[in-house]
């Protein structure tokens, strides 16, 4: 499966890093390599996760955002 990160999105990791960045050091990184994970699991496992407005969608394990 082919996944797309749209600009819309690339803002909303930014927002993220920096949120949790401001929260501890160090977290905003962690942030973005479990978002990063998520996506590559929504690749990798393409297919199989719930379909929402038709879109393929996972919810991130560790942090509250959603892949799709």
């Amino acid at each position: 499966m082919r996944v797309r990160i749209l600009d819309p999105a690339e803002r909303d990791l930014e927002n993220g890093y920096r949120f949790y960045e401001r929260q501890s050091s160090g977290l905003g990184s962690y942030f973005l390599d479990s978002l990063y994970a998520d996506i590559d699991s929504l690749a990798y496992f393409g297919g199989i996760h719930r379909v929402i407005f038709g879109c393929h969608r996972l919810l991130s394990k560790r942090f509250p955002f959603a892949v799709k």
